[in-house]
């Protein structure tokens, strides 16, 4: 009697699946809202890497700063931040708000608007791990979902970028404040140590050490 054996789904070899997850932004250091979802974005991405590591699921995340018109255009970049799963942004809407911390940056009188986070009827500043886990999932095993943006596509960047990247462009150069922060520095040393505590050059009455 002759048997025939089946290859189980176990043994059948598969490729991965492959996930692209872009956060895109413009600011990692002062911008709030990008910090907050850049910290949301990982958490998120600890959250769901096991259950996806087990399926055979694999997560590419690439984080793009947008410091100019030119990238901007290049990745249909509309508003700061971003965060596109396999191309498509997770956001249902593109709804802004104007960001005091990008307006400090750009020192325009415009001012700078950032993304408002819309789920589940509620509105973030930062975008929901909440919202970015769904987003993944239903990505990674086909669940249907409300229809997400696809990037809007332009030759021009929105005005309100324009008005940023011009603004930053006259701003003195971005460097790290030798002093330490104003509630530190009346007690950071004595008024006869700021020499050897902050360095010849940062010999003043209000200056503290780093």
């Amino acid at each position: 009697m002759n048997t025939q054996t089946r290859e189980s789904p176990n043994q059948q070899q598969t490729s991965p699946r492959q996930v692209d997850v872009d956060f895109l932004f413009l600011d990692l250091n002062t911008c709030t809202r990008c910090v907050g979802t850049n910290e949301h974005l990982e958490t998120a991405i600890e959250a769901v890497n096991q259950v996806l590591t087990l399926t055979g699921a694999k997560l590419n995340i690439h984080k793009v700063l947008i410091d100019s018109e030119e990238k901007a255009r290049d990745h249909q970049f509309v508003t700061s931040p971003t965060i596109r799963v396999n191309g498509r942004d997770i956001a249902l809407e593109t709804k802004e708000s104007r960001c005091d911390s990008c307006s400090d940056l750009c020192g325009c009188e415009e001012g700078t608007d950032c993304r408002i986070w819309v789920y589940q009827g509620e509105e973030y500043t930062e975008a929901p791990i909440a919202m970015i886990v769904e987003a993944i999932l239903q990505e990674v095993y086909g669940i249907p979902g409300k229809p997400a943006m696809t990037p809007v596509k332009y030759d021009e960047a929105p005005q309100n970028l324009q008005n940023f990247f011009a603004g930053q462009a006259i701003q003195p150069a971005n460097t790290p404040s030798p002093c330490c922060a104003t509630e530190k520095q009346e007690s950071c040393c004595e008024p006869l140590e700021k020499p050897a505590c902050c360095g010849e050059t940062l010999q003043t009455d209000d200056c503290g050490c780093q």
